[in-house]
């Protein structure tokens, strides 16, 4: 199973959304600034059109690994994908498959499912990542607070999206 990738690519659109009302200085911008050491000025110096064209890339290969995550049916073909027959069409492998699928291939597949995995994927992999990251930077306990909750928002939404439609 391989996710859809237009919904991939519309999933990868979810971390700038997010970040644009997140980041904005009337919710968590102007806390981020402090803790972080930005600067407005800072900001303007920076090569947008590169920063957001990278972002984009990076996201759409979260999103790609997500799917991964939050899909529970990839892993059934990725235990058996070394099996002979796995990619014959018509094999007894390949017909086993398809039945199993036809069966169970739509269970847990909402919006509410993926949002759920995203969000123990933002707690226990990268909250943790950026905290980690920040006390080594010298940065406040805070600051990992802050980009862990972007993260865990985010990826709540984009196993959603994920899930029910990729």
């Amino acid at each position: 199973m391989f996710p859809n990738l237009g919904i991939v690519a519309l999933a990868a659109i979810v971390p700038m959304f997010v970040g644009f009302l997140y980041y904005n200085p009337k919710t968590m911008g102007n806390l981020w600034m402090k803790l972080s050491g930005m600067t407005e000025e800072k900001i303007k110096e920076g090569n947008m059109p590169l920063i957001y064209g990278l972002a984009y890339v990076m996201s759409f290969l979260l999103g790609i690994m997500l799917f991964t995550l939050v899909v529970h049916q990839t892993d059934y073909y990725s235990i058996l994908i070394d099996e002979p027959g796995f990619a014959e069409e018509g094999s007894a492998l390949f017909n086993e498959m398809k039945l199993f699928m036809d069966k169970y291939g739509n269970n847990f597949r909402t919006f509410k499912h993926g949002a759920l995995h995203g969000a123990i994927i933002g707690v226990f992999v990268a909250s943790p990542i950026l905290m980690t990251n920040g006390l080594f930077e010298g940065k406040k306990i805070k600051y990992g607070f802050v980009n862990g909750l972007y993260w865990i928002i985010t990826l709540s939404l984009m196993g959603g999206v994920l899930c029910q439609w990729g």
